[in-house]
């Protein structure tokens, strides 16, 4: 369904114009199997782990093999100390005998009967299968959140083009009532001065917020995997959308319950302690069944059965040390996990303070940027009024006008700020994709 819609949307993208994506949309897409890299690499691990178990599972399972020899040969005796002497006189035993052959069809099979070693390993590799399903659902949360603040950026440009297009709109507004005041003998060519230089800032604002808004587009692209040619039209706007109150504790629950990272870290570590105790287990005696059944002969026609079968146990006596040095380095490896789980665990206690603080703080910033709005909007229209009424000069619009263009960026940017500090929010406590369905 999701390769499918990229596909479709491809195609839109070239023949029919711009597609319509929306946040819930655009993160879909970068997390499917075909989109963000990351996803694909991820993937990838998850099939590399289970290869991996396959092959320690392996080691538990019966193995057999056949084979089919035909060889023709001649044998030097005395080269293998052979020296046979027969008292009949005139006669020699000899000791190059040949050539003969030898047919030899035979099947073998080898099972291991008990070797906790290997069990051990196969336990291990099954977690480590997990881990790498965890890692996967942890860089699904990352992509997620990585695509979440490319789209807020894309939307943060298409606002600031609106609103940049907005003050070009207005600075026109005021250059005409200028002039209409000029025409009508009670203004000056000063505020038509004034008037122009400041449309001629805002047009360049505008071109400067064009450019942005190309450039955070490709970024968006570039981050869901798609085609960077792709023309998209953004249905989702900035707005304020208010979070359900939670303290520190609470957030800190359900981050240490919820983070696929680490998940994949403590799931990173079992499987690093199993591994140490595989290796110490090397120690053990292990147990295995063999045997092999087939014919020898000169040739099919005259050869018979043999068989071997029987069980071995194998006792490790002396090896130079190497058990010891691989259990030593695995028990470092496995106190390295533990130290990086404690971490990741400190890591996020501190993501989780500093979410919610910045989420606190961008809330104030939206409410002040809204009151500063409404103030500047009203000082503006007062002073306009103000100069048609002639009570009042061009400078006193031109200065509420550059106040009302600050309002409008302070409101964009607290609006972008809060809806970052949400996704933040939101990937402290690992529910990035919870949060944009």
């Amino acid at each position: 369904m999701r390769l499918a819609w990229i596909l479709c949307a491809a195609q839109v993208a070239s023949a029919a114009g711009p597609i319509q994506l929306s946040l819930k949309r655009a993160v879909e897409v970068a997390v499917s199997p075909e989109g963000n890299t990351k996803i694909q690499l991820s993937g990838e691990a998850l099939k590399q782990a289970q290869s991996r178990s396959a092959q320690a599972r392996a080691a538990l399972l019966p193995d057999l093999e056949a084979s089919l020899t035909d060889r023709d040969q001649t044998s030097n005796l005395a080269a293998m100390g052979i020296k046979i002497s027969v008292p009949i006189p005139g006669f020699v035993f000899p000791t190059f005998v040949g050539p003969f052959t030898t047919m030899d069809a035979r099947a073998t099979v080898t099972q291991s009967v008990f070797d906790f070693s290997s069990i051990k390993r196969f336990q291990a590799s099954k977690v480590g299968v997990s881990a790498a399903r965890s890692d996967v659902d942890s860089t699904e949360e990352q992509v997620a959140a990585q695509v979440a603040r490319a789209y807020l950026a894309a939307v943060r440009a298409d606002a600031d083009v609106e609103t940049a297009q907005s003050d070009v709109t207005l600075a026109e507004a005021v250059l005409k009532q200028a002039e209409n005041q000029k025409t009508a003998g009670t203004g000056t060519g000063i505020e038509i001065t004034r008037a122009k230089v400041q449309l001629a800032n805002d047009r360049q604002r505008l071109l400067v917020a064009g450019n942005q808004r190309t450039s955070a587009r490709l970024q968006l692209l570039r981050v869901m995997g798609l085609r960077l040619d792709t023309e998209l039209e953004l249905t989702d706007k900035l707005a304020y959308v208010p979070v359900d109150a939670v303290t520190i504790e609470q957030a800190k629950a359900q981050a240490l319950k919820e983070r696929p990272d680490l998940k994949a870290q403590q799931e990173r570590e079992a499987n690093a302690r199993m591994a140490a105790s595989a290796t110490k287990m090397e120690r053990l005696p292990s147990v295995a069944a063999f045997g092999d059944y087939g014919s020898i002969g000169t040739g099919f026609d005259n050869a018979l059965p043999t068989r071997t079968y029987g069980v071995s146990l194998r006792v490790p006596v002396f090896d130079g040390g190497r058990r010891d040095a691989r259990r030593a380095e695995s028990a470092s490896q496995y106190r390295s996990e533990k130290v990086r789980t404690n971490d990741l665990k400190e890591q996020i206690e501190l993501d989780v303070r500093l979410a919610l603080d910045g989420l606190e703080s961008a809330e104030q910033q939206v409410k002040v940027a809204k009151e500063g709005l409404e103030l500047s909007e009203n000082e503006l229209a007062q002073a306009r009024r103000r100069v048609d009424a002639g009570v009042a000069i061009g400078v006193e619009v031109t200065d509420a006008q550059t106040r009302l263009e600050r309002a409008r960026d302070n409101q964009t940017a607290a609006l972008y700020n809060y809806n970052v500090a949400r996704i933040d929010l939101a990937q402290s406590m690992g529910k990035v994709r919870s949060m944009v369905q």
